[in-house]
């Protein structure tokens, strides 16, 4: 690490050369009080350094959103474990050869729930058709959690119209991959959930939540949560697949039991078609038909 000991102001890329250097000839990183602090992986990935690591999960998507001119987002939620029709299918098929009955049933669920990833993916087309058509400043761009199913189905209804989407991916211990369909430069892969629940507001003027597992859950009810409490801007919270979202919760029963406010069931709205989705978002915000 020699070189680093001569390293000036306008040779600060010279670290990051180094670094490079030393994992692409599979040399060890040895510690090195003498490296700058910003190149310094064993430093930065210190306890004591946390700080530092949220300002830059925070910054780096931020900057990259401004650059970019996404000032204002439709957030869509919803279970990576959605497949399109013909995936789903290619599953069922494959799961009767086996003759495994829960696989059968597990590929029937698939099968079941393909028509959200078609609507997921029509809804995306909608916002993008829309927003083409506006000036810069007055766009909306779709933002996901970036990783498959109902998330893929949304960015690539934005990729359809060609428009930039935004994919907010999650490192995890089971490697979770971005999906084709979010824009490069906009792809971005966070360490800290909570980190990442803030850039899903920061921008949001709309969120709509299809059927999904645990993380849908947290991330709907976080967003119903800061809107309630007045954290946030109000927002139109759209509960997709009526159907799904009335079996999982009755929500009625919080109100006739004083754990909330009767108008705080105001704060959402069920919605089963692509077009009314929108139709809402569109008139909550006064947009005029284009």
């Amino acid at each position: 690490m020699d070189a680093n000991r001569y390293l000036n102001a306008d040779r600060l890329a010279d670290a990051w050369a180094d670094l490079q250097h030393h994992a692409n000839s599979g040399e060890p990183l040895d510690a090195d009080a003498y490296r700058l602090a910003f190149a310094d992986p064993e430093f930065l990935l210190r306890r004591e350094t946390r700080g530092i690591r949220f300002q830059l999960e925070m910054l780096k998507p931020d900057l990259a959103q401004q650059a970019l001119g996404v000032d204002s987002t439709v957030v869509v939620f919803g279970s990576a474990r959605v497949r399109d029709e013909p995936n789903a299918q290619a599953a069922l098929a494959e799961a009767q050869v086996r003759g495994e009955p829960s696989g059968i049933a597990a590929a029937q669920a698939l099968l079941r729930n393909a028509h959200h990833y078609t609507q997921a993916r029509a809804f995306a087309r909608l916002v993008a058709q829309h927003s083409q058509q506006c000036p810069a400043s007055e766009r909306l761009f779709i933002c996901t959690g970036g990783g498959p199913g109902i998330m893929e189905a949304a960015n690539r209804g934005a990729h359809d119209e060609g428009a930039l989407s935004v994919g907010l991916n999650i490192a995890l211990p089971h490697e979770q991959s971005a999906n084709p369909y979010v824009s490069p430069e906009l792809n971005f892969k966070f360490h800290y959930f909570a980190l990442r629940k803030m850039h899903f507001m920061m921008r949001a003027k709309a969120l709509v939540a299809f059927p999904g597992g645990f993380g849908t859950l947290d991330e709907l009810f976080e967003v119903i949560t800061l809107v309630q409490c007045k954290k946030a801007q109000p927002v139109p919270i759209l509960l997709f697949g009526s159907a799904h979202w009335k079996r999982l919760f009755n929500l009625e029963v919080l109100a006739e039991e004083g754990m909330i406010s009767p108008e705080d069931l105001d704060l959402i709205r069920y919605v089963d078609e692509p077009q009314d989705a929108w139709e809402h978002i569109r008139r909550f915000y006064q947009l005029s038909p284009r």
